[in-house]
């Protein structure tokens, strides 16, 4: 008797998902609630288990895209299960034992005593070269790295580098004057990613303000509390959760930034889930830290730290993606000086970070040079006023200047004072 094996129903308004890897081969044993293929919605990548113990007959391929109910495979869960490999543990080690036997040496520039005499060409280490490559490559200063090889078993030759010198520049393996095309079917995510993309752009009356935050005192307390904080709580002290900190008491204070539009209703979220864009293999994802408002610094850190490892595994459920009401992207971390970033339906405003650099201030009258980042809020006009939105940009920005505010959200003097 054989078990069908259907895609699961994943969500709400989710019709069709896309097949992206097999774990497990056609024929191969499996074993009850053993994962054996990787499906990814428009939304998220989730897997699929055996739901008996047999022998798997695949009928979907890879890359195919499947409806809701549609069979994915078979396990013929009548199957007699293959009888264990004799001495597995003697055979793993006789196989590392030959895997070890056949690891070569590293191969090495042979200098003269004259050239080792005169300290003019350094050694060329752990690179498979040819001894007059290997030679080339020391005395012109090129990186094996960017040096295709086509000796036997990846040695680099002559030929290699003297090509690799007459090409600089050019990647590796890649042709001149190449003009390929390569056709690529866009997954449901990228799919999803375009469409929402879109939509923002054409359904809000979406509008950017900037302003500049001088990123000395974030740095410094950094430095001075990095080591403590990890050995502390066993997580790193990063950017993201000082700018989470800041957002949460400034869209406290101008809520209408944390507001959605449900069709002609303005709702008011009490509470601040904050969605952070993360760059993942498969396109840009958004998880959400939930009430992020009541987490401390360090709990801050542990839900990026977290929700970013799982963006990279594709490990993100839906649930994780699912009703933030403010966002952070951070394009800083690939070199990004200044955007202006795409609202996050159904949210009606998103704050970029971007790279920090530094660059001369005037400060009392003084040229001074400080590390300073530009930051921009995109927001939708329809709920968000000019005054709202730049207050809420400027709240920030004093906050991030004077870190000891994101203790309870005000001005320790001013509290004082009661001010």
């Amino acid at each position: 008797m054989s078990v069908e094996i259907k895609v699961p129903t994943v969500g709400e308004s989710i019709n069709e998902v896309t097949l992206t890897k097999w774990i497990k081969k056609d024929g191969e044993w499996v074993e009850r609630d053993e994962v054996i293929a990787e499906l990814e919605s428009e939304k998220a990548t989730f897997e699929i288990n055996a739901e008996k113990s047999g022998i798997l007959n695949t009928i979907a391929k890879e890359e195919d895209t499947l409806q809701i109910g549609d069979v994915v495979c078979t396990i013929d869960d009548t199957a007699q299960k293959p009888a264990a490999k004799e001495s597995p543990k003697e055979e793993k080690k006789s196989e590392t034992f030959k895997a070890e036997a056949k690891v070569e040496a590293p191969n090495v520039k042979i200098i003269s005593p004259e050239e080792n005499r005169s300290e003019k060409r350094e050694v060329v280490k752990d690179v498979k070269a040819s001894p007059v490559a290997a030679a080339i490559l020391a005395d012109k200063k090129v990186d094996a790295s960017k040096v295709k090889p086509t000796g036997s078993q990846g040695k680099i030759m002559k030929n290699d580098v003297l090509n690799a010198l007459a090409n600089p520049g050019r990647a590796i393996g890649k042709e001149l004057f190449s003009r390929e095309e390569k056709p690529q079917k866009m997954s449901n995510l990228r799919r999803t990613i375009s469409r929402r993309l879109v939509e923002a752009k054409n359904s809000t009356a979406m509008l950017t303000t900037f302003n500049e935050v001088d990123m000395s005192a974030i740095m410094d307390t950094r430095a001075k509390y990095k080591e403590v904080f990890k050995k502390t709580h066993e997580v790193n002290l990063g950017f993201m959760s000082f700018f989470v900190k800041a957002c949460c008491f400034a869209l406290q204070e101008w809520p209408s930034v944390n507001a959605s539009i449900d069709g002609d209703n303005i709702i008011q979220h009490e509470f601040c889930d904050v969605s952070i864009a993360v760059s993942s293999p498969k396109g840009l994802v958004v998880p959400v830290i939930r009430n992020a408002e009541s987490l401390s610094m360090a709990e801050i850190e542990k839900e990026v730290v977290q929700l970013a490892v799982k963006a990279r595994e594709s490990k993100l459920t839906i649930e994780e993606m699912t009703g933030g009401t403010f966002t952070i992207t951070n394009g800083g971390v690939f070199g990004s000086l200044l955007s202006t970033p795409i609202l996050n339906l159904p949210q009606s405003g998103i704050l970029g970070m971007h790279n920090i650099i530094e660059r001369p201030v005037a400060i009392k009258g003084q040229v001074v040079i400080r590390p300073m980042m530009y930051v921009a809020l995109s927001y939708d006009h329809r709920v968000i006023d000019g005054r709202e939105s730049v207050s809420f940009l400027v709240r920030v920005k004093e906050m991030l200047e004077n870190p000891e505010q994101l203790l309870f959200g005000k001005d320790p003097v001013k509290t004082l004072l009661q001010l």
